[in-house]
């Protein structure tokens, strides 16, 4: 029998709650009610599971138990009457924790052409995530509530990965919910006219909370954006396996996070591409991303997401930052911007333009670009062309405007290096942005 400490039951909660969380919002269609059953099944499980052992299945325990807490809480408030009576009795009730019921959940398959309860359980939560990116409610509490709600953070740990007080973000999740019910966002997925919508919205979300957990070393003190999102990612994948830009964020992700243990130095200052000791790279997470690039590139639907991961994928091949293919980056930049004409998109294109064809057609690019003017990856780049265009004063300039602007630590800590090598000897470095890094 494995005795579980009280860590683990909370490590085993939080990859856990997602799902079960998830089924309780189906059957109740009421998120503070699950959550609230929620708390109460995990109190339940530390006071039992430290005595009895872990249960065979950690996730079906407790989906069962929290079900059997939010009818308590319905029992116990009037209001809940109603909604009791609405609800599906079997879906409610179940089987006794650790039972039949509980050991099917989640982990069998249908031979008898219905829907499995994995396929069930999957859907819940595909349905959920929906729900939560859902374009009525601003970014930041799509944000919140999918970390919240599906990665299972509670509310201090999601104020903590994102740097605010938890009043702050537990009224950031409140508004969230009040929209939720006032703007009746139902709990379903979009039709499929409004998917490639919706599902534009669910990407950039996920996208995002990875961006927000890469620009900092690993911090054991907080939960990580980073790991939630390719969480994230992993599951829609699982559930959309044929939407090739699912695939392709996914490929982007795992990309990225090969390079991150190299994205760093010991002192914690940022470690540019060009400069990273590439065998702190995983190739384990590079072999699975360039597969996924290959598997959606062939089915020839190529969206802003894919060509990201394309280009990740270019620069992984390359044993040394000298044997990387810069035609080829160009080339996928070129599509990129078509795809996403963004001034930001046409700043990365400006560093393969400057291996191809030279910092100074680069520098021209980037100086005609408009509205970058308060993001620091504009200036690092600006002032790295001007230094290999042996311009130093210039550099310097762009520099400690972007040093001004940095907003992590690393990045600061990195640009005071920069600074401090422009007033030595000359710099032989390349321009890299944020983005390639």
């Amino acid at each position: 029998m494995t005795v579980p400490d009280t860590e683990w039951v909370g490590r085993t909660f939080q990859q856990e709650a997602g799902r079960s969380l998830a089924a309780l919002v189906a059957a109740f269609g009421d998120v503070d009610l699950a959550e609230d059953a929620m708390q109460e099944a995990f109190a339940r499980a530390l006071d039992r599971w430290p005595e009895v052992g872990l249960p065979a299945n950690p996730g079906g325990w407790i989906t069962t138990t929290a079900r059997r807490c939010a009818i308590d809480i319905l029992r116990r408030d009037r209001r809940g009457s109603d909604l009791l009576a609405r609800a599906h009795p079997v879906d409610l009730i179940g089987g006794p924790p650790g039972g039949d019921h509980d050991r099917g959940r989640g982990v069998t398959a249908s031979d008898d052409g219905h829907p499995s309860q994995e396929e069930v359980v999957v859907d819940e939560r595909l349905r959920l995530l929906f729900m939560c990116c859902h374009p009525a409610l601003p970014l930041d509490g799509r944000v919140a509530l999918t970390l919240r709600l599906l990665g299972g953070l509670s509310t201090a740990e999601v104020a903590r990965a994102f740097l605010v007080s938890e009043p702050t973000m537990a009224q950031r999740l409140v508004r969230a919910k009040h929209k939720i019910v006032a703007a009746t966002i139902p709990f379903a997925m979009p039709a499929e006219a409004d998917l490639p919508e919706r599902l534009d919205a669910v990407l950039g979300v996920v996208y995002l909370i990875h961006n927000a957990g890469s620009n900092a070393p690993e911090d054991g003190s907080r939960p990580s954006p980073r790991r939630e999102a390719m969480r994230l990612a992993r599951l829609l994948h699982e559930l959309m396996p044929d939407e090739p830009e699912v695939t392709g964020l996914l490929a982007l992700l795992l990309l990225a996070d090969a390079r991150q243990h190299a994205r760093w130095d010991d002192d914690g200052r940022l470690v540019l591409l060009r400069d990273q000791d590439r065998s702190r790279w995983s190739p384990r997470l590079v072999a699975e991303g360039q597969a996924l690039v290959r598997s959606c590139l062939r089915r020839n639907r190529p969206g802003p997401y894919q060509v990201q991961a394309a280009i990740s994928a270019v620069h992984a091949d390359a044993v040394r930052v000298e044997d990387t293919d810069w035609p080829q980056v160009l080339a996928l930049y070129d599509h990129l911007a078509e795809l996403d004409p963004s001034p930001v998109v046409s700043l990365n294109r400006a560093v393969a333009v400057a291996e191809v064809h030279g910092a100074a057609s680069a520098l021209a690019q980037v100086e005609a670009l408009g509205g970058l003017e308060g993001y620091p990856p504009w200036h690092v780049t600006r002032g790295e062309f001007l230094a290999r265009l042996g311009n130093p004063d210039g550099a310097r300039e762009a520099l400690r405007r972007a040093l001004d602007l940095a907003s992590d630590d690393g990045t600061r800590r990195h640009l005071q290096r920069r600074l401090a090598e422009l007033d030595g000897p000359p710099a032989t470095g390349g321009a890299q942005t944020a983005s390639t890094s």
